[in-house]
């Protein structure tokens, strides 16, 4: 009976160990995810091949990627990647991108319930905020209502001057970025000053206004739009009387941004000379460089550049990289997000991209998000005539905000861009362009002004 009882006793401990096993397996087959594959959407293939030099430093994150390019161009990419978002499953984006024209949408606007918080991902987020030194306007255009962290970038686009060495020296004997800054700037007073000394000289100052709006736009205190209306901030209204007055007095070559006439005035193709241009640095990497009509110094104008400190700080541009909350693959989305805005290592991606080393050596150095990685990287460039831009745009990025932001930003400043140069030419008064300026709003984004 003894031995029977034994028996059935051992036969029950089997059964329970099988049924734990398979409990246990049911468990981890519940964690696991219902895919392999992750879906990357973007606009350019930037990030897409960040995620390639992911995959090669990790071998074992044997997730499939998945990859959807819509160019920005005739405003294709948001109605595509609001119509994935919206219809979920399989092909829905896990991980995409959002630039800083309409980023707001996506993490505070419209579109901001899609995004996971960074903390939901398993990622620490205040500590390694903390470590990597993350430039404030990149944080607070990614974080939602709430205050949780949704998205971050990679690349630093806080402002700086950038100008000719050999324009300075002609005009105030030295070409030192200390000397130069103290001259344009800080504030629009002095920068006009300058502009007045550069045109003694035949010097045009800036190639044309919208050389200064994205700075006048950057430093404003408030946005286009506070509590639902359209809000015009004196700052951004006293861009009329700037735009006017530098088109006046010849302080500029009237061109407009992204046309041929503004390329040419990189390699002194224009009607004068340019003394200098707004911008972050990509716009020196991948713009300026590539139209100063050489590829090493003495060629053209590359070499003869060199960065200082603007008259007011403002950011231009910038990638958010964002993970969809409704995403059955979080945990290794959250790893990737990590890589890429807050890994400080040099084996994290800003290492990489800020030493120009993503690809192999020799490739462009870049600024990016954390201040940790450009404190200890290289920044020489010989287009800047072997200044390290990194010393210039490391406080740049502390100098910018990104509290004055709103997600219908492109569309509104497509308007009073337009506004401005037809009152700055002359075309109608001052009073007809502001008021043409709010009704094209409150025509096409039904918000009336306040």
């Amino acid at each position: 009976m003894k031995r029977n009882m034994r028996i059935v006793v051992s036969l029950l401990l089997v059964v329970c160990m099988s049924l734990s096993l398979f409990a246990a397996g049911q468990t981890e087959a519940a964690k696991a995810p219902a895919r392999k594959v992750i879906n990357l959407w973007s606009f350019t293939d930037e990030v897409p091949k960040m995620l390639e030099k992911y995959k090669a430093l990790n071998p074992d994150f044997d997730y499939e990627i998945n990859t959807t390019i819509i160019a920005t161009t005739d405003g294709a990419y948001q109605p595509a990647l609001d119509q994935a978002l919206a219809s979920g499953g399989d092909n829905a984006p896990d991980l995409y991108c959002a630039e800083s024209a309409f980023v707001l949408k996506y993490t505070q606007g419209d579109a901001a319930h899609f995004a996971a918080p960074y903390k939901s991902l398993g990622i620490d987020v205040d500590k390694k905020l903390k470590e990597s030194d993350i430039a404030p306007y990149t944080v607070d255009i990614g974080s939602n209502s709430k205050g949780e962290l949704v998205g971050l970038g990679y690349q630093a686009t806080g402002g700086a001057f950038i100008y000719r060495r050999s324009i300075a020296k002609d005009v105030w004997g030295t070409d030192d970025p200390a000397v130069v800054g103290s001259k344009v700037g800080p504030g629009w007073e002095k920068f006009f000053q300058a502009a007045e000394d550069l045109r003694k000289k035949n010097y045009a100052i800036i190639s044309g206004d919208g050389d200064i709006w994205h700075a006048i736009e950057g430093s404003s205190p408030k946005g286009w739009i506070v509590d639902g209306k359209l809000y015009v901030d004196k700052t951004r209204e006293d861009f009329l009387d700037i735009a006017k007055t530098m088109l006046d007095k010849g302080y500029h070559n009237d061109t407009r941004d992204w046309t041929d006439a503004w390329f040419a005035d990189m390699k002194d193709a224009g009607a004068k000379k340019v003394f200098g241009f707004f911008g972050p640095a990509w716009l020196i990497n991948y713009v300026m460089a590539g139209n100063s009509g050489g590829t090493k110094p003495g060629e053209g104008t590359y070499g003869d550049w060199a960065v200082c400190e603007p008259p007011v700080g403002f950011f231009w541009g910038g990638t958010w990289v964002i993970a969809n909350n409704n995403s059955p693959v979080k945990d290794a989305v959250g790893k990737i997000i990590e890589w890429i805005t807050l890994d400080s290592s040099e084996t994290g991606l800003q290492y990489f991209w800020a030493n120009g080393t993503l690809n192999g050596p020799g490739g462009t150095k870049d600024t990016v998000a954390s201040g940790t990685v450009m404190k200890k990287s290289d920044g020489t460039l010989p287009f800047l005539g072997g200044q390290d831009m990194f010393d210039v745009f490391v406080p740049a990025g502390a100098f910018a905000t990104g509290k004055n932001k709103t997600q219908y930003d492109e569309t509104i400043n497509m308007y009073w861009r337009d506004q401005v140069r037809s009152y700055s030419a002359g075309n109608k008064s001052r009073s007809a362009a502001l008021a043409e300026f709010k009704k094209q709003v409150a025509d096409n984004l039904a918000i009336s002004a306040l």
